[in-house]
């Protein structure tokens, strides 16, 4: 994996080291319905709140990280997220409970923007399919890790694994400071400077970029399931935390082995086709828990949707900095992570309804539904793209002016360039926007 700076291997460093500490968001609904007792309702409330943070500090991180830069705004969501997570184990009275989770959700979403943006930032275009699958790659990677971990954790007790991942964010946080520079491009005094910023309007308003992020939104409404409502459901179907910990520890096993070759595999292949077959594969695969009653079949069925992830995230993400304007990717990037926010929101009370109400094989069934309506989303959308997509290729080489240092002679022919970024993207105005990419 030549050919990528040392910058995004700090970052990656930073990345995976967060993730071999993330015990928390694995076992928190098991944790407060078979340790304090509580109701799936409440374990799902709770989740919810998580994920109302997010929503919340998704758009004002995206803001900061433009406005204050990356590292300051990485730095600041790191430190309060050790704090927060440390504060949540020891809190047993409810509200307590539910005030910390919330402010937990704020902090650890911040930091999404800005890692988004930061690689976006220090990767050439023609490696950002590459760089993000190896960032995806690390994420499992410490999850197949912590998860296989969690459960012993869990058995001993609840206290050290909130304990654990505020040490290991801490350790993030100072790997931040002390090898990551700022990336944040600097706009020169050329057609840049007279461009417009970008504000949270113009993100709203570019519809076909609102579009990514609404089948953003379903694709991650079916996959946080295997967070709040798979535990929940094996639970009550009376399975242990540490089966819960094989089953899922089958996720980040399968994207640690397949990643990279797979990425390689669909590298240069049709967007369009991955991201619709990615969207059914995702839905189908949770659909099949409706029929699982063993450890082994609950496994299989993770390794079924995994599939879809392997493939679904480096695309999206990719897809996602190319329709992003460089000097408001952190607003772009904000906005995408609010869409995963938000189905962190919405995600465990649709969960724990169905579960307590109608039972859990309306919930997998409901995935399987869901995860059609984004495929035949992401087949209109990417339709759209297709006509656009020629124009981007000769447009990727002057992409690296985005730094514009060099080349004062090509600032005039940014100009046209940069101005059409803030418009919507309901036109081939668009073609800016896959500067980013490449």
């Amino acid at each position: 994996m030549s050919g990528l700076p040392p910058a995004f291997w700090w970052l990656w460093t930073s990345t995976l080291v967060n993730r071999l500490g993330a015990f928390v968001s694995t076992f928190m609904a098991i944790y407060l319905t078979l340790e304090l007792g509580y109701s799936a309702t409440y374990a799902g409330l709770v989740a919810a709140l998580h994920g109302l943070g997010g929503v919340i500090s998704s758009l004002g991180a995206g803001v900061l990280t433009d406005r204050l830069g990356r590292r300051p705004t990485l730095l600041v969501a790191q430190t309060s997220t050790a704090a927060s997570v440390a504060l949540l184990g020891f809190m047993t009275h409810p509200l307590a409970i539910a005030a910390v989770a919330f402010a937990v959700g704020m902090a650890s979403n911040a930091s999404r923007p800005a890692v988004q943006a930061m690689m976006a930032d220090i990767v050439r275009p023609e490696d950002r399919v590459r760089a993000f699958s190896l960032n995806f790659w690390a994420i499992n990677l410490g999850f197949a890790i912590s998860s296989a971990g969690a459960g012993f954790i869990a058995a001993y007790s609840y206290l050290a694994g909130f304990l654990i991942e505020a040490v290991m964010t801490l350790v993030c946080a100072v790997l931040v400071y002390i090898k990551l520079p700022e990336s944040r491009p600097e706009r020169p005094d050329g057609a840049a400077a007279h461009a417009p910023d970008a504000g949270l309007g113009t993100v709203l308003r570019d519809r076909r970029f609102m579009g990514v992020v609404g089948l953003s939104f379903l694709v991650a409404l079916v996959f946080q399931q295997a967070y709040v409502g798979l535990p929940v459901a094996m639970g009550e179907a009376g399975f242990t935390p540490s089966d819960y910990g094989v089953a899922i520890a089958c996720n980040g096993v399968m994207i640690v082995l397949l990643q990279i070759p797979v990425t390689r595999f669909i590298e240069h292949r049709d967007p369009q086709r991955l991201l619709v077959v990615s969207a059914l594969v995702a839905g189908y695969g949770f659909g099949l828990t409706a029929f699982a009653g063993s450890v082994g079949f609950i496994a299989l069925t993770v390794c079924v949707w995994t599939l879809a992830e392997i493939v679904n995230a480096p695309t999206q993400s990719t897809l996602v900095v190319r329709l992003s304007p460089a000097h408001a990717r952190g607003r772009y990037q904000g906005m995408y992570a609010m869409s995963w926010s938000v189905a962190a929101l919405a995600a465990p009370l649709i969960s724990g309804f169905f579960i307590d109400r109608l039972g859990q094989e309306w919930l997998w069934g409901l995935c399987a539904v869901i995860g059609t309506i984004a495929a035949l989303g992401y087949w209109g959308l990417m339709r759209g793209l297709s006509e656009p997509a020629p124009d981007a290729k000769p447009r990727t080489e002057p992409l690296d002016l985005d730094a514009l240092p060099r080349t004062e002679p090509l600032d005039p022919d940014a100009k046209p360039r940069t101005e059409p970024l803030d418009p919507v993207a309901s036109r081939p105005g668009h073609a800016p926007k896959a500067e980013a990419t490449g």
